[in-house]
């Protein structure tokens, strides 16, 4: 069993016309658990749903910094009462992003600093965003994070970033980017982090994995990172495979339906 901890399959102009297939190429591959990670709340709706419709499928629910200046008190409302659906385990994709600053930093940090709150108040661990904003993002989750803390996604800092959120409590998801040739730094990351706080992601429809760079990402892909996170530590792609599942299992509190009845069968 393998688990996608973070894909945004509710981007409807990368997967509208074939959502299905791709869930089955997922299943077909031995992905029976992908998180669907909204980034908006006027996609948080749809998001849940299709973790409704699909049984290898969970959902999260959050406003990505890009949207920050979206995260008014009704919105976080709004996504706080979504929050309470069965199918939603974790609050995100939240946090920072100083690189491409399509929000002022205020209202990026006013925007996290109270979806963390929400989310502890929910008792939901919390997917964060994190680019060029290394402080600022470890100042705000020491002190807004709740006791469930949370997954860095697709993490790409350096190892002081990297020991500074394990001792925070968060867990390090790493994506496609493991995989690409002058990523040596990140894959020492990957090598240094504890077992039990990896986790590997595609964040698809981006960041698709060598050898499928510059195509439509998707879950199934997220073998291929496994694969060389596996390569990294010097372990078997199967045991790889039962530890990431494990620990997204203790992170967000269960595993799909879907992985439930593949692990029965």
């Amino acid at each position: 069993m393998i688990c996608d901890s973070h894909a945004h399959l509710n981007h409807d102009d990368a997967f509208q016309d074939d959502r299905e297939q791709v869930l089955l190429r997922a299943r077909e591959a031995g992905v029976d658990c992908i998180l669907n990670v909204a980034t908006r709340p006027d996609d948080a709706a749809a998001t849940v749903e299709i973790a409704r419709r699909h049984p290898q499928v969970l959902a999260a629910v959050g406003i990505h910094p890009h949207e920050a200046a979206l995260a008014t008190p009704a919105a976080l409302d709004d996504l706080e009462r979504l929050s309470r659906d069965a199918t939603v385990v974790a609050w995100g994709e939240i946090g920072l992003d100083y690189h491409y600053m399509k929000a002022p930093r205020d209202v990026q940090c006013a925007a996290f600093a109270s979806q963390l709150q929400r989310a502890a108040a929910r008792d939901l661990p919390v997917s964060v965003h994190n680019r060029d904003s290394d402080q600022d993002l470890l100042d705000l989750i020491q002190r807004h994070a709740g006791p469930r803390r949370g997954v860095i996604h697709c993490f790409t800092s350096d190892w002081a970033m990297a020991a500074s959120c394990l001792d925070a409590g968060f867990y390090l998801s790493f994506s496609g980017i493991l995989t690409f040739r002058n990523a040596d730094g990140l894959r020492d990351v990957a090598r240094r982090t504890p077992a039990h706080r990896l986790l590997v992601e595609t964040d698809s429809p981006y960041l698709a994995p060598v050898p499928h760079r510059g195509a439509r990402n998707e879950p199934a892909r997220v073998v291929d990172v496994l694969e060389r996170l596996a390569e990294v530590r010097g372990v078997s792609a199967g045991e790889m495979a039962a530890i990431t599942s494990e620990n997204f299992r203790t992170l967000f509190g269960q595993l799909t339906e879907s992985s439930n009845s593949r692990a029965g069968g």
